[in-house]
């Protein structure tokens, strides 16, 4: 199972959110770039990037930042938020962005999703539903949808997605736990591998996201605090494969 450190930007620092509240931040640091290769010489094989400024705006507003990241580490890196039309996804595209991940305009335009599949190849495409009560949230988590996550997540397979990642919004920055109910209802209803993301604080919780069956876990404050030790949980779970 993957386990992919998240670097959120806003206003060019790394930060973490409670729960999505733009009121609520942590900064963790001052330098993305620094931290992203902090996460790589710790064995990650991905690192995980949104722009929060960017989410809630359709706007990019680090994307100074983004590309220092891109030009600076060796391993692959994927890009979310703010990415609303195509000339934003060839921008990253351009930066030296590996996967762009959208989350808004997966629910608003999943015909822009089937095309920058078209464009880019399916590998290199992500979709995130940000859940809030099973609903999916959009625009930086700010504003609520008509539709179910699992319902979006079947639509998107339908499109053509293959990476598909789930966060629970009310567990996001919480260190509690993550919503196991809702990982094994995705992985138990959908054709496509899940990533996790949202409330993970311990090794132990990275072990049973394995065995529910999910490919990866997206990892943020639990490893700005040092909750979760990144080279233990490689260890441990790195090449542990996902049971369904």
């Amino acid at each position: 199972m993957d386990v992919i450190p998240a670097i959120d930007l806003r206003g060019g620092r790394c930060v973490r959110l409670y729960q999505g509240d733009y009121d609520q931040e942590e900064v963790y640091g001052t330098d993305p770039l620094a931290v992203a290769l902090r996460w790589q010489d710790e064995g990650a094989t991905l690192i995980h990037v949104v722009d929060l400024d960017g989410a809630a705006s359709g706007e990019f507003a680090n994307l100074d930042a983004i590309r220092a990241i891109a030009a600076g580490v060796s391993v692959p890196i994927e890009v979310g938020g703010g990415i609303r039309d195509m000339d934003k996804a060839d921008t990253l595209a351009e930066s030296g962005v590996d996967r762009l991940v959208l989350g808004t305009s997966a629910v608003e335009d999943p015909d822009f999703v089937g095309a920058l599949i078209e464009r880019f190849g399916a590998s290199r495409i992500v979709v995130s539903v940000d859940a809030r009560d099973g609903w999916a949230a959009l625009r930086g988590w700010k504003q609520p949808s008509q539709l179910r996550a699992l319902d979006l997540m079947r639509q998107m397979i339908a499109v053509g997605v293959e990476h598909l990642e789930y966060t629970d919004i009310s567990r996001d920055g919480t260190l509690t736990e993550p919503n196991f109910e809702a990982m094994t209802e995705a992985v138990q209803n959908l054709s496509s591998p899940i990533i996790a993301a949202g409330g993970v604080a311990s090794v132990r919780h990275l072990e049973r996201l394995a065995g529910l069956g999910v490919s990866g876990a997206i990892v943020g404050k639990a490893l700005y605090t040092g909750a979760v030790d990144l080279r233990e949980a490689l260890r441990l779970v790195g090449s542990m494969p996902a049971s369904g």
